[in-house]
């Protein structure tokens, strides 16, 4: 039988993090609500939510205590149980939930499971650490879906699709060699649009529809109706990154919910945790039929609780925050300093724009033009990407595709965006990511006409451009193998037909790998490229003045001390024709040019003219 018994508190403050905690002697509930009545705690044997399972059960009323907490606990050893919470308002019960932090849960996620989180640690887990970040400037970031990266038949990977996949050696050696320091996974916290007890009709989605912040997506999993199966593979996964030498950067969607009254936030609190229309209709600035108000005190200790759990139990190395602009910037700024607490290299960033206007002050939100208001929080820049290829939103070309119109973009994105950077390192410089065309497709669409050799090229230049570019680069997974996906621009749940990296694509463009992965090995050789301080990029970056609309030239120099290189000159030439330019007198190493790169130097340069062929990227290193 199960009693109920008063949490004590000791006199420390009540976390949202303590709504269940496990131990052999009794199982202690604790759940927020500052409008309730009544609530209780409902224990199950089973997970599965259906008529068959709804017995045996005991139920717990809680007690109300400080600060909207209400509390209780199970006497006895609880492990392998599952719990639903609900309240009582308005004069009516609301719908069971597993609760706003739950960390384990049954099946889709409709219970909440309770586990001894110990019982979940790989092998080894203790003694886990962050790969080093000796220099922030550092960071290479790769982003890929889980199933993007290993579906393919080709890929070598035994456990496709899975957390375990990125366990095995292919994968990790593949990214090993390639050179990123980040792998940054598309969401994989539970999320509700795949059904996870039919997971062999191998339905796909990109995972922007949260439902259980806290817990992994059990379609991940090898055994999504073990609720510490799905635990333990998370961390497997990131444990064999963290050896391999790359940290994990978690894609967070606090921004919404999958739907409203059928989630935890939406269920145990109604109303609270969104923002609301002045007619009383919730706000929408995801578009996704709600926004969260992270303004509100409790929705911005659950975020910033959230993800330092993430980062304490999972040793998540970074955070890249979904339509970052829907949430207030003192939220982020604390989110910020609640992670400095943990580890300072931890990473944070995220899009600074929502999918509508959200329903709070513009001058208060976490949009792209105030991130010098949010100390080391990163945005991405669709500055440099609209300069560089064109706008998602229409077939115009880019700088790197022959459109001029765009270079004086480029030229702020290659010193980082000062206007609204603050400090580079809050520049996140891209041109693709998991959203819109990926890159061989957006060329394909703006850029028809011309032949592939040239397309290729295009390729090149304007991944060159954001790997040269100061600030944090960041790079779509599969561009590398020159991926398509048949046009679509918008994949969120294309079949893996669509959205697979094509690894049999190593061998036909072997040349545009080898390419990605010197420049990669460029970016880290040489700090000119990433300065990481404004004042330091101001003193030592010098753009320059020429003759054609299609060439950008720009000199890093006075790098005694900072660089191997005492400076380095970059020209782009988005252009046709061949260009030349004139170079200051100097011993120069070769590291880029018409289409090839090595950093260790293609060949020595002793001329007063630098050609740029078209469509490519001329880089030189004075010794």
């Amino acid at each position: 039988m199960l009693s109920v018994a008063l949490m004590a508190c000791s006199g420390k403050q009540m976390k949202m993090e303590d709504e269940c905690r496990y131990s052999h002697f009794q199982t202690s509930f604790a759940f927020w609500s500052n409008t309730a009545e009544q609530m209780e705690v409902t224990i199950y044997d089973d997970g599965a939510n259906d008529p068959c399972t709804i017995c045996p059960k005991e139920t717990i009323t809680l007690q109300k205590g400080a600060n909207g907490f209400w509390t209780g606990s199970a006497k006895g050893d609880q492990k392998g149980k599952y719990y639903t919470v609900r309240s009582y308002q308005d004069g009516a019960w609301s719908e069971e939930a597993p609760g706003i932090f739950a960390k384990a849960v049954s099946v889709n996620g409709q219970r909440a499971a309770i586990i001894d989180m110990r019982e979940t640690d790989p092998e080894g887990w203790k003694d886990d650490e962050r790969p080093a970040m000796d220099d922030r400037t550092d960071i290479v970031v790769y982003e890929t879906h889980l199933r993007d990266f290993t579906m393919s038949p080709y890929s070598g990977v035994e456990h496709k699709g899975k957390f375990l996949a990125l366990t095995e050696e292919a994968p990790l050696r593949y990214l090993q060699q390639l050179g990123i320091t980040h792998l940054q996974i598309l969401p994989m916290f539970d999320y509700g649009s795949i059904d996870e007890t039919a997971l062999d009709e191998n339905r796909y989605n990109w995972g922007y529809d949260p439902v259980n912040y806290n817990v992994p997506d059990g379609g991940y999993s090898t055994n999504p109706y073990d609720p510490a199966c799905r635990i333990r593979e998370a961390k497997q996964m990131i444990q064999a990154l963290h050896k391999a030498g790359i940290r994990v950067v978690m894609d967070v969607v606090y921004n919404h919910t999958f739907d409203v009254m059928g989630c935890s936030l939406g269920r145990v609190v109604p109303k609270y945790f969104y923002r609301l229309n002045e007619d009383g209709t919730y706000a929408n600035g995801s578009g996704c039929g709600n926004e969260t108000a992270s303004d509100h005190e409790m929705m911005r200790r659950f975020m910033v609780e959230s993800v330092c759990y993430w980062a304490r139990e999972y040793h998540i190395d970074g955070f890249r925050f979904d339509l970052m602009g829907i949430h207030d910037q003192e939220t982020m700024r604390q989110i910020r300093a609640a992670l400095d607490e943990i580890d300072p290299t931890i990473l944070t960033y995220g899009e600074g724009w929502a999918a509508m206007a959200p329903a709070y002050p513009d001058e208060q939100l976490a949009m792209k033009k105030w991130t010098y208001r949010m100390p080391r929080v990163g945005a991405f820049s669709d500055d440099i990407r609209n300069a560089l290829i064109g706008s998602p939103f229409d077939h115009e070309r880019g700088f790197a595709s022959g459109n001029a119109a765009g270079k004086a973009d480029l030229m702020r994105g290659l010193v980082g965006c000062p206007d609204w950077s603050g400090q580079p390192m809050q520049h996140v410089s891209y041109i693709t990511c998991h959203d819109n065309y990926c890159l061989r497709d957006r060329i394909e669409v703006s850029a028809k006409d011309e032949s592939e050799e040239t397309r290729l090229r295009m390729n090149k230049l304007a991944q060159t451009a954001v790997l040269v570019s100061q600030g944090m680069s960041f790079l779509y997974g599969g561009e590398e193998l020159y991926r398509t996906k048949q046009g679509i621009d918008n994949s969120y749940q294309s079949p893996d037909s669509i959205n697979i990296i094509p690894w049999e694509n190593k061998d036909k463009y072997a040349d545009l790998l080898e390419y990605y992965r010197q420049m990669i090995a460029i970016r880290r050789a040489h700090k000119g490229f990433r300065l990481g301080d404004a004042m330091l990029v101001s003193e030592h970056v010098h753009l320059a003045e020429t003759a054609d609309e299609h060439l950008v030239a720009y000199r890093i120099d006075n790098l005694e001390g900072i660089d191997t290189a005492k400076s380095l000159l970059v020209l782009l030439n988005g252009g046709d024709k061949p260009l030349q330019e004139p170079i200051p007198e100097g011993d120069y190493t070769l590291l880029v040019f018409n289409g090839e790169a090595d950093v260790n130097g293609l060949s020595e340069l002793h001329e007063s003219q630098a050609i740029v062929a078209p469509y490519s990227a001329t880089i030189l290193a004075e010794k």
